[in-house]
Order: structure tokens, then C-alpha cells, then sequence
């Protein structure tokens, strides 16, 4: 299974103590070049930028060359090479979580499921407390539905 990853979601399974579940779930992920230049830059927490400076064996980073394509064009540079890397490499999945992002990657074909997703499907498989993750999640500066998450969470 290939798996591409945008920036945010590596980042806040970082900031809950969750990165684990990326491998449990997918066994390799790839991101950008420029995704791991943002989880880098000097504004991310300290954990993140720790934990990126020697990246897992299972996170494999991939250098990419961004088409020329206006529907690419209104989504930031993260999300612009992890769409075209999950397009060049045939992707079975791509992790992001902006609406935009997952708009345009949806349009162009890809399978796609973001932060909370990953926590459904972790807790589906007994691999994360679910409302645990949740909570840890709301003390961050995360944000989705309330009532996707007021959904999500009664499934628990």
C-alpha cells in the first residue's frame, strides 16, 4: 500500500503522543521534501522539529517536481507536492487534512482521509482510545466539526 502524508496530520499525532499509528496502519509513508521542510520550520513545537531531524525508517522522503496545474495552484506547497507525489507514485491513500487540499485531491481521483480518520480507523482496530485521542487533540489547536467530532466520538 502506498501512503502519501501532508504536513498536519504527522504533526499533531506527534503533539498527542500518536505518531505510532501511521506504521501500525500503513507500514511506510511517504511525504514531500517540502513537507518535511515544514514539519522543520523554526514556528513548529519542539517535538516536531525533534522527531524530524532523524525521521523513522518508516517515513520515507521523496523529492518532487509540482506540475504546472491551476487546480494545484490554490492549495499551499505542502499540499501541492503531496498531491503530486500520491499522483506520480499511484497512491492508495493520502493523508490531509485542509478542506481545500482534500477537495482538489479528491477531484483528482485520490483516495483520502485526514487526522480523524486515522483515529477512527486506529480505534476501529483496538490500536487507540479513541475519546482519549480526542481529548488530547482539543488541547491542541487542531480544529474540525464539532459535529463531525460529536459524531465520531458517539461511535465510542
Amino acid at each position: 500500500m502506498i501512503v502519501v502524508s501532508d504536513t498536519s496530520p504527522i504533526c499533531y499525532l506527534l503533539l498527542i503522543g500518536e505518531i505510532k499509528l501511521l506504521p501500525q496502519l500503513y507500514g511506510q509513508v511517504l511525504i514531500p521534501r517540502i513537507v518535511q521542510q515544514e514539519l522543520s520550520d523554526e514556528r513548529s513545537p519542539m517535538v516536531v522539529k525533534n522527531w524530524i531531524k532523524t525521521p523513522p525508517k518508516w517515513i520515507i522522503i521523496e523529492d518532487v517536481t509540482v506540475p504546472a496545474d491551476k487546480d494545484l495552484d490554490i492549495i499551499n506547497a505542502g499540499e501541492k507536492a503531496a498531491i503530486s507525489l500520491a499522483l506520480k507514485q499511484g497512491a492508495n491513500l493520502i493523508i490531509i487534512d485542509e478542506a481545500l487540499g482534500r477537495k482538489v485531491a479528491r477531484n483528482k481521483g485520490l483516495k483520502i482521509t485526514g487526522l480523524l480518520g486515522i483515529l477512527d480507523r486506529a480505534a476501529q482496530k483496538n490500536l487507540v482510545d479513541f475519546p482519549q485521542a480526542i481529548a488530547a487533540l482539543k488541547e491542541t489547536t487542531f480544529r474540525a466539526s464539532s459535529k463531525l467530532i460529536e459524531s465520531l466520538l458517539s461511535q465510542y
